[in-house]
């Protein structure tokens, strides 16, 4: 069931996912790629998952300009108009704002859920409970006390490569909910009290030990008019230059193309999470508890597919395993891996390149990557 007329979702799918090589390049970063789901690929699956609470139309995706062919032919239900193409990336700061102008121009009332094109999301229905619970924040606000609303990741282990949202222990009241068609769920939302960075493992042990602090996984909700108003506030630069581009779809797409050509270049790379919500008054959050993984490396795999018997885990191809426990394996379909006597291995083939490497170093993808980039340059 759709929640709100003026309920709009916009999809980032802009980077390039280099920790996921060589499935994950240039021609064709993971969000486009079948990395979990051999038959729908990430950004197929994440409108998948939205595609009960607002219609096809009132999804926008915000990619690279290499990308919106990519992104019109495996979204064939999106509008072509409603895929937003980037000159190059600029963090999620811009992307966001980019989304606001073409919403605001479209619904000055529009409520936007600012999501990533490239999350596994396993259970669905407590997804969308806490997506319909964090549009009801949104679009209950006063003008004094106009909230963006996050999704904090119910925490289960203390995990020291993500940023945590701190809350309040007591909940919003019930006059923080929109009284509009859609009733509050009975999800509960907190005000946050801060953003904090990655922490030492001491730490984020002593975080889940005290209750209060959930995952920071990027996903905002929002009065696109709200949204503009803090970027002008708090990021005076890029407000000035999202001006400049929303004042050039004015005059045509041709123009719009070149200004947006020449100005999108020059704003701030910065990121929603700096750039705005650490310095945003009014902040809720809705802890999410479904499963979530931003599945950015290959070791994530062991966290979003069921493993076998033997603790491995097999996202493409077919395995034969002797004395082997716990590794990951991404292969073709048709392609066999045999493993014999190893332990917590990932397994990449993708036909013109293999990656093999302990489990436990899979952050150090990157690392390949830039030496290829500098080995071709």
């Amino acid at each position: 069931m759709q929640i709100d007329q003026h309920t709009y979702i916009a999809i980032l799918a802009g980077g390039v996912g280099t920790r996921l090589w060589p499935r994950s390049r240039q021609d064709q970063p993971k969000q486009f790629s079948h990395i979990q789901n051999p038959t729908r690929t990430m950004i197929q699956t994440t409108v998948d998952r939205v595609a009960d609470l607002v219609s096809a139309d009132h999804i926008y995706i915000v990619t690279g300009e290499r990308y919106t062919q990519m992104a019109q032919q495996q979204l064939p239900q999106v509008p072509s108009a409603n895929i937003l193409a980037e000159p190059c990336g600029r963090n999620t700061a811009p992307a966001i704002g980019l989304s606001c102008l073409h919403l605001r121009r479209r619904d000055p009332q529009a409520v936007v859920a600012a999501l990533h094109s490239d999350h596994a999301i396993p259970d669905v229905t407590a997804f969308q409970q806490a997506l319909k619970t964090a549009f009801a924040i949104a679009q209950g606000n006063t003008d004094d006390t106009n909230y963006i609303v996050t999704l904090g990741i119910e925490p289960t282990f203390p995990h020291t490569g993500y940023g945590y949202i701190h809350c309040h222990a007591q909940p919003l009241p019930p006059e923080a909910f929109s009284e509009g068609e859609t009733p509050p769920t009975p999800t509960t939302a907190y005000a946050v009290r801060r953003f904090l960075e990655k922490p030492p493992l001491a730490q984020a042990e002593e975080f889940l030990r005290t209750g209060g602090y959930y995952w920071n996984a990027g996903m905002f909700i929002f009065r696109a008019q709200h949204m503009l108003a803090e970027i002008a506030r708090q990021l005076p630069e890029l407000y000035a230059g999202l001006m400049e581009i929303d004042q050039a779809l004015d005059q045509g797409p041709t123009q719009a193309q070149a200004v947006m050509a020449r100005v999108w270049p020059t704003l701030p790379n910065v990121s929603i999470d700096h750039g705005i919500m650490e310095g945003t008054p009014h902040v809720a959050v809705v802890p999410l508890d479904a499963g979530w993984n931003d599945v950015g490396s290959w070791d994530a795999l062991a966290h979003v597919i069921p493993p076998q018997a033997d603790g491995n885990v097999v996202a493409g191809g077919k395995l034969m395993a002797l004395d082997s426990h716990s590794n990951i394996i991404y292969a073709g379909d048709k392609k066999l891996v045999a493993l014999i006597g190893v332990d917590d291995l990932v397994v990449v083939d993708t036909g013109d390149a293999i990656l093999v490497g302990k489990k436990d170093q899979m952050q150090r993808v990157k690392e390949i990557v830039d030496g290829l980039d500098k080995s071709s340059s």
